[in-house]
This record gives structure tokens, C-alpha cells and sequence, in this order.
């Protein structure tokens, strides 16, 4: 059999780990630099339009490829007979609609909605949607492999939480909307941090595949 090409598992770990420190970098950069909006009460989505929106736009572009490196990297870790390419699947939808939400401008208080903005709150909420449930359903697999059993717990835990804060945002207003997503956002990042560490550590072979 021809030894295979593709990146390792490790590899995926590591593009995926810098997109997500990359992301977090500019974030931060581009709040601090908008003296204008106040994180508390801005939803990350505002940060976007007008002075050094091109920075973050390019950001959410760099962590729709985290996403995709991640789910590709867990799902070459696992053994052939334990594959399963539904979550990985699901953080490359999330990451489509992360380039959504990044090119298409949101919905402005005081202004009249647009088609537009419609368009970037379904990208927005999907993204949310399909990155934790891929984290659920990716923790929830870490069970069938030996190697990652002992990762399960804090994995689960931590992608409960995510999923389970999402809904909270939704439902529940009790606090300023940016402070809330933010929150959202940090747990979710959390587990993709973790998760993009530990793959960094792989020691396995580049890629486990079925003899010919």
C-alpha cells in the first residue's frame, strides 16, 4: 500500500490550533480598537462593519479553515472502524457559515431590517448550532477509542456547557446581549482550544487506513 500524503492528525491539530489563536488575536485587537462600541452591549457581528472590519472578516475566514482542520484532523485519529465523518461534516458547515456571517452585514438598531441582515443572523445562529453539536457529537465518539477515552469527560462537559449556553442566549435575555454572546463565544472556544491541543499531541500514524 502507497504511504499516504495527506497531513497527520498532529498537522490538522496545529492549522487549526494557529486559526484559532489567530481569530482570538484579532477579536480582541479589533474591540479594543473600536473605542466607538461598547463590547458589553455590541454583539461581536457589529465589529464587522466599518473601521477595521476587514480584520475580523478575514478572521472568521481563518477559523471557518480551524474548523474544517479540526474535524478532518479527529476524524484521521480514529481508527477506520471507528470513523465517523458526521462531525466533521458539521464543523465544516459551521464553518461555511462563519464566511456567511463575515461577508454579509448584519441588522443595525434603529435601522430597517434587510434581506441582508436575515441572511447573516441564519448564518450566524447555524454556525452556532452546527460547531456545538459537532463538539457534542465529537466528544461524545472519544468513547469508542482506547487512546482518547480519557479525554470523554472534560470534552463532554465542556461541549455540554457550550451547547447548552447557545440555547440560553437564545431564550434568555437577562443580561447586555454582547456580554452574553461573548460568554457563548469563550466556551465554545474553550472546547475547540482543547480540543486543537490535544490533536497537536498525536503520536499515532498519519493516517490509519484500510489495507488494499
Amino acid at each position: 500500500m502507497e504511504r499516504s500524503h495527506a497531513p497527520t492528525p498532529a498537522t490538522l491539530g496545529r492549522i487549526a490550533l494557529a486559526g484559532l489563536l489567530f481569530f482570538i488575536l484579532v477579536a480582541v485587537a479589533v474591540q479594543l480598537l473600536r473605542g466607538d462600541l461598547d463590547w458589553r452591549d455590541a454583539p461581536l457581528s457589529f465589529y464587522l462593519l466599518d473601521a477595521h472590519g476587514h480584520w475580523l472578516q478575514a478572521a472568521y475566514v481563518v477559523l471557518a479553515i480551524a474548523l474544517c482542520a479540526l474535524g478532518a484532523g479527529y476524524y484521521r485519529a480514529f481508527d477506520v472502524r471507528q470513523r465517523s465523518a458526521a462531525p466533521w461534516l458539521l464543523f465544516t458547515t459551521a464553518g461555511l457559515g462563519l464566511c456567511v456571517t463575515a461577508l454579509a452585514h448584519s441588522n443595525l438598531p434603529g435601522r430597517a431590517p434587510t434581506l441582508e441582515g436575515f441572511v447573516h443572523g441564519v448564518a450566524a445562529q447555524a454556525a452556532f448550532l452546527c460547531v456545538t453539536v459537532a463538539a457534542l457529537l465529537q466528544s461524545w465518539r472519544l468513547r469508542v477509542d482506547p487512546r482518547w477515552r480519557r479525554r470523554f469527560a472534560p470534552a463532554f462537559g465542556l461541549a455540554l456547557a457550550g451547547f447548552a449556553a447557545i440555547w440560553v442566549d437564545a431564550l434568555w435575555h437577562g443580561m447586555p446581549r454582547g456580554l452574553e454572546q461573548r460568554l457563548v463565544i469563550a466556551l465554545i472556544l474553550a472546547w475547540l482550544l482543547l480540543s486543537a491541543g490535544w490533536l497537536c499531541r498525536d503520536r499515532t500514524a498519519a493516517a490509519r487506513e484500510i489495507p488494499l
